[in-house]
């Protein structure tokens, strides 16, 4: 479990590997620990919007989502979309990034 902390928003709690999709999107190295600095956020969140926009672009017109979704230890989750997933971060480093203040993440 992975954990997204600013002095600026709430903690967000993120899987291992929810997190380290996060992370790619973001042109990051998956790491247990880590910062954002405040420079570097407007980058992560670009990033970030253009997944989720292409995310939703490439299910448009889809009715009926999976239930469930495969976990890296082969069991089942329910399925959470990556725009789902990623907007809670978006939203965090959007308050960061008015505040001044990094993202840090660690387990």
């Amino acid at each position: 479990m992975i954990t997204f902390r600013s002095d600026a928003a709430a903690d967000i709690m993120m899987f291992d590997d929810v997190a380290r999709r996060m992370m790619e999107i973001m042109g990051r190295e998956f790491s247990t620990r880590g910062i954002i600095t405040a420079e570097q956020l407007p980058e992560a969140i670009a990033r970030l919007k253009a997944a989720i926009a292409e995310d939703r672009a490439r299910h448009a017109g889809e009715y009926d989502p999976p239930e469930t979704e495969e976990t890296p230890g082969g069991g089942q989750r329910a399925y959470v979309g990556l725009a789902q997933r990623a907007v809670p971060l978006v939203e965090m480093f959007g308050y960061a990034l008015k505040a001044g203040k990094p993202v840090m993440w660690g387990v």
